[in-house]
């Protein structure tokens, strides 16, 4: 027994060996002490109508001693984001109620630039341990959903006159750990008013407000501040602490709420239908069409075989190079690439490592090593790749090429390439349209998008329709004795990303606001990007599917 004991032992203390936990989108909680210091930053200044963000101190806003930049990944600072500490600094727990935070004597052109961002309609975005800000509204439809939007604008315009929201209401909701004596940020919520503070002589910190008073917690002021030259606006906050039952972990469920999951649902049922009726007639071309055709062309003589029509007729040709057969191997690499992206991405979404509440910041030092480690490793790789690649065999074809091309017979007007990629490209867009307007709102209109399971589905269901509908219009085109299939597989998905960048106008001239032209240049730059590479991830989806197609039909049949 004693034996046994000292070989179970080990064993026992492997399993029991101390193991961390860790939340998906690599955030670890921050416990705050009472009265420990809480810091607000300040992000950029963003707005809908000019999708051009500017730093929050581009306007006379209060600044700290020593502005101090946070640190940011690649993509907030392609986006334009600037996270800067800020002259707000609340208390856990400890409520404050209308204090300076500095006044501010407006020149012209301060005057001016404010006035400017208020026309256009900027917002300004603050974060505090790691949440945005956020203005509540109440829903008007009897449920009593609290709708977060992010940031709050800088002012407001009455009468031709403008008014600058210089009096910020904070509200931050805490989670109170039950074992110890500390707190967690679970809300950060701000009510912001223009008032035009008044007071008697001016004291540095010991100034008292006669429009503000703290021990009332009252504003009694009924005048908002009007933004003019010369003219001195004094900055004030206060901010109040609520408890919540709210967990950190599910903290950003505010901020990520949904409330159009039945669109969702209805944009997937209909693209399923869509799949299913292209699966029926791909199945219908599969298991009657072809099945009787190869049975029919294997049991035909040598003279029979002289009269055969259709798909068949085209086996000496169906695999003759391409025009410009290394500029389609560019693309269809590349689409590879873009596909094989697409997917690790949304599954990494999907499992929550792409969490805004994750904000990725990268030092210098890890991206200079993220850059050795591409110039270093991922560089001489495609050298080597491409290396193996022309060593390896190349396929074998299922039939042999003849080397003079068969003349190919006039076409029906159905068989035109622009009606191919017409009819080719409607399907797969209509399939993620729902989704797209979506994305679309999120990026153009400064709201999340955290609905990746739904993306994963119309994802799955892009890929379907798109090689369905290619391999259905492949075979009528062969039937048709037309064997230039190759760039006609890869255009008539890829015509998808026509009706995308069509729906990118639409969208832009009936839901954004945008009157500036290099707001509009910016727009239709990325547009334009988006559409391309959704072109190369269809086309590659459709030429890849129809490539399959075509060597799986021609190497069931007898051949000369």
């Amino acid at each position: 027994m004693a034996e046994m004991a000292m070989i179970l032992l080990p064993l026992v203390l492997i399993l029991v060996s101390p193991a961390n936990g860790f939340y998906l989108p690599g955030v670890a909680p921050r416990d705050f002490q009472l009265g420990e210091t809480l810091e607000v930053k300040v992000n950029k200044l963003s707005s809908t109508k000019t999708q051009l963000p500017y730093d929050y101190y581009s306007l006379s806003y209060c600044k700290p001693q020593k502005i101090i930049n946070g640190a940011e990944n690649l993509g907030e600072v392609l986006r334009g984001d600037r996270i800067e500490n800020s002259v707000y600094t609340f208390n856990m727990k400890v409520p404050q109620s209308c204090k300076i935070a500095c006044p501010v004597k407006l020149d012209a052109s301060a005057a001016k630039n404010f006035k400017k961002k208020i026309v256009e309609d900027y917002r300004v975005n603050m974060i505090l341990d790691n949440l945005p800000v956020a203005v509540v509204w109440q829903t008007m439809d009897g449920s009593q959903q609290k709708i977060y939007e992010r940031g709050f604008r800088v002012g407001y315009r009455t009468n031709q006159k403008y008014f600058i929201y210089n009096h910020l209401s904070f509200k931050v909701k805490y989670h109170q750990d039950p074992d110890a004596n500390t707190a967690r940020v679970v809300g950060f919520e701000v009510f912001p008013l223009s008032i035009n503070h008044k007071y008697e002589k001016w004291e540095d910190n010991m100034t008292k407000l006669t429009t503000c008073m703290p021990s009332t917690q009252s504003k009694l002021a009924i005048l908002p501040q009007e933004i003019d030259a010369d003219k001195e606006i004094v900055f004030t906050y206060d901010v109040s602490f609520e408890s919540s039952d709210i967990r950190w972990a599910s903290r950003w469920d505010t901020y990520l709420y949904m409330r159009d999951d039945q669109i969702h649902w209805f944009s997937i049922i209909n693209s399923l239908m869509i799949v299913i009726f292209l699966s029926g007639i791909v199945a219908m071309i599969m298991m009657r069409t072809l099945y009787k055709d190869i049975v029919k062309y294997n049991q035909l003589d040598q003279e029979e075989a002289l009269d055969e029509t259709g798909w068949k007729l085209v086996h000496a040709d169906v695999f003759r190079p391409p025009n410009n057969y290394s500029l389609l191997c560019v693309y269809v690499g590349t689409g590879v690439q873009v596909l094989g992206m697409a997917f690790v991405t949304i599954i990494f979404a999907m499992l929550g490592f792409l969490s805004p509440s994750n904000r990725g910041a990268i030092p210098f030092g890890t991206m200079f090593i993220l850059v050795l480690l591409w110039f270093g490793i991922s560089v001489p790789l495609v050298f080597l790749g491409s290396f193996l690649g022309q060593k390896t065999p190349s396929f074998d074809d299922p039939a042999k090429t003849n080397k003079i091309p068969r003349p190919i017979p006039p076409q029906p007007w159905y068989i035109h390439p622009v009606f191919s990629m017409l009819f080719g490209g409607v399907l797969p867009y209509a399939a993620v349209f729902i989704e797209l307007f979506f994305i679309l709102t999120s990026v153009w209109l400064n709201q999340f998008y955290y609905i990746f399971g739904f993306l994963f589905l119309a994802f799955v269901i892009l890929f379907i329709t798109c090689a369905e509908i290619t391999i259905v219009l492949c075979y009528i085109q062969l039937c048709c004795e037309d064997y230039r299939w190759w760039w006609r597989a890869y255009l008539t998905s890829g015509a998808s990303a026509l009706y995308l960048f069509f729906y990118s106008i639409l969208y832009f001239c009936t839901k954004l606001e945008i009157t500036k032209l290099v707001s509009g240049i910016l727009y239709f730059g990325y547009m334009f990007i988006i559409s391309y590479v959704f072109f190369i991830l269809t086309g590659t989806i459709g030429f890849c599917s129809c490539l399959w197609f075509v060597r799986k039909i021609y190497s069931s049949v007898k051949t000369d």
